[in-house]
């Protein structure tokens, strides 16, 4: 009876160490599944967002910018051979994405540059729009806030990074912006913009993509980390009160030189002008040998 008892328990034992394993089985082959179902999903949705986006801005393409710029980006001609529309195929989405941004695109009217105003889309299609231009062709990327801040640095850095950037912005902006940023008069008509309320974004964007007569600045010409470098030395220059008094709308000598000749020279004539008005003047008396 005892050999029977035993012999009982032992295949018992083996029985609920087989089951045991095909019930592991079965857990980790739910477990694979439920995560696969879980993540899966996931990464097709936002392949699906992002070309059901990329269509949607196509829509507001062919709207809105396929006049100037082709139905496919590749740029309109005039009858004369000029251009009359540039083509889109590899500017990027950081190029759309800054010129819609800023109100640069649509143009409103042809000029010698397009100027900044309140953006004719809103966010949404902005987004949309920018990854359309950003699929016609390899090209700059719209930048993650990271790329342009220097909020991660411990203080010394920060502090390095805006030594390094000012030295950066004097060499290569200044010739165009001004020490201070508030731009100026260029060649052909052109002007240099203020940079003083642009935003971090679009002054990364603008040196990523030269908009206007900006030259490019590309990785190859300013690494990442000098751009950051330059817009954070520029967020300082908007802290930095005016100690000279007067900063004459900040242009420098074209500024300074009408302020000069106007209030200054004009001051003065008009001073000497005063003076000689209000002297009293004293009339010749003829001389006795002439009366007689």
């Amino acid at each position: 009876m005892r050999l029977l008892n035993r012999t009982a328990g032992r295949l018992s034992r083996h029985r609920r160490g087989r089951l045991a394993g095909i019930v592991m089985l079965m857990l980790g082959l739910v477990l694979t599944g439920s995560m696969y179902a879980a993540f899966a999903p996931a990464q097709a949705g936002s392949a699906d967002s992002e070309e059901e986006l990329i269509a949607e801005g196509r829509e507001l393409f062919l709207v809105s910018c396929a006049f100037c710029h082709g139905k496919n980006g590749e740029g309109v001609l005039t009858e004369g051979g000029t251009q009359y529309g540039p083509p889109l195929i590899g500017v990027g989405a950081a190029s759309a994405d800054f010129q819609l941004e800023t109100g640069r695109m649509p143009l409103t009217q042809p000029g010698a540059q397009t100027a900044s105003k309140p953006p004719v889309f809103n966010q949404q299609e902005i987004e949309a729009l920018s990854a359309y231009v950003g699929s016609l062709g390899p090209g700059p990327a719209i930048p993650d806030p990271e790329e342009y801040s220097i909020d991660n640095l411990s203080p010394e850095e920060q502090e390095e990074a805006i030594s390094r950037g000012s030295q950066i912005f004097l060499t290569n902006c200044t010739a165009c912006h001004n020490f201070n940023g508030n731009g100026g008069a260029m060649p052909r008509g052109g002007a240099a913009p203020s940079i003083m309320g642009t935003s971090p974004e679009h002054i990364y964007e603008a040196m990523l993509t030269g908009p206007g007569n900006m030259d490019v600045f590309s990785d190859g010409n300013l690494s990442p980390e000098e751009k950051r470098d330059v817009i954070a030395y520029i967020e300082e220059l908007r802290e930095q009160p005016e100690y000279g008094g007067f900063s004459l709308g900040g242009l420098g000598p074209v500024s300074e030189g009408v302020f000069a000749w106007l209030l200054g020279i004009g001051g003065l004539v008009g001073f000497a002008i005063w003076i000689a008005a209000h002297t009293t003047r004293s009339t010749k008396q003829p001389s006795k040998g002439a009366d007689a």
